[in-house]
């Protein structure tokens, strides 16, 4: 059994008013989670995009939400100080009912980093912040009023990157996430980071393990193709191909077909260990696609 939860690259031409319609539709249906991105500006170099706070479409998406697990993928470390992040984390999961899960990170984008004055260390540095970061929060976590609705919020830590990621994971993760791997690449990143918990003497087993992908799903050949040419719009790295080839490029690290396929694709990933797929929705005005998702794909992967 696996569950389907929807991202939002919130950085990408998010409007508060597709943010509260997205709120709506993947909280009405059967989606397990609803995710968004942390950047300051469009990470595609497409500058004239709307990009959205992260922190304050959460606090909104925990009132325009009532069932839904919400949560950022991920929050740099390099923008907030720790311990005011936790304190952020801990207001949206009251105001939440304890739906939230925090996704933290060390910062990857020097782009934007620079373009806001944001000071962006070295990559040592970065990760150094990431693990003293987490203890912080988690030291707020305890003297802060109020706490959390659990105590604690759930952690998040993405990336595969076996020295310091994924022993991170193991150490402080409720939830792994890995972006868009094969099956093969999952499998041996899943041994890693088991691995790493088998150091600690955690078990592996503890972490829920969850792949950000994209996708473009279709009844018929005719509306993929026809998503697919609309996708070509959004994502830069499509642009300029028709939509055959955009179905290809897609299909390469994303989930791409009717539902029968998609859900073909994403069993040998929960048959080797995978509880959740969050499916990157870049065409913000089609809630027909999230209702094929939720209708045809959610059941068949219960």
């Amino acid at each position: 059994m696996a569950e389907l939860g929807i991202m939002i690259e919130g950085q990408e031409g998010l409007t508060w008013e597709y943010w509260r319609a997205l709120c709506r539709d993947v909280d009405g249906l059967d989606f397990a989670s609803l995710r968004r991105s942390d950047h300051l500006f469009s990470v595609m170099e497409r500058g004239e995009r709307e990009s959205l706070e992260c922190w304050v479409s959460m606090a909104l998406a925990a009132e325009w939400t009532k069932r839904v697990q919400i949560g950022p993928m991920v929050s740099p470390m390099t923008f907030r100080h720790p311990a005011l992040l936790a304190k952020m984390a801990a207001a949206v999961d009251q105001l939440s009912g304890g739906r939230l899960i925090l996704g933290v990170g060390a910062g990857w984008n020097e782009a934007e980093h620079q373009a806001f004055g944001v000071p962006f260390p070295t990559l040592k540095e970065r990760f150094d912040n990431l693990e003293s970061g987490i203890e912080r929060i988690r030291q707020t976590w305890r003297v802060n009023r109020p706490a959390p609705i659990h105590g604690e919020v759930p952690l998040l830590i993405g990336g595969s990157g076996e020295k310091r990621t994924l022993k991170i994971a193991a150490r402080d993760a409720a939830e792994w996430n890995i972006n868009g791997a094969t099956l093969d690449a999952y499998r041996a990143k899943s041994e890693v980071l088991a691995a790493h918990c088998a150091e600690i003497g955690r078990d592996p087993g503890s972490i829920r393990h969850s792949m950000m992908a994209t996708y473009c799903i279709g009844r018929d050949r005719a509306e993929l193709r026809e998503r697919a040419g609309r996708l070509a719009e959004v994502l830069v790295r499509l642009q300029g191909k028709d939509p055959d080839a955009a179905l290809e490029d897609l299909g390469k690290r994303g989930f791409v077909g009717t539902p029968e396929e998609i859900v073909a694709k994403m069993r040998p990933l929960v048959d080797a260990g995978m509880d959740l797929f969050l499916l990157q929705h870049f065409l913000l005005d089609d809630p027909d696609a999230l209702r094929l998702l939720s209708e045809e794909v959610v059941p068949a992967l219960r």
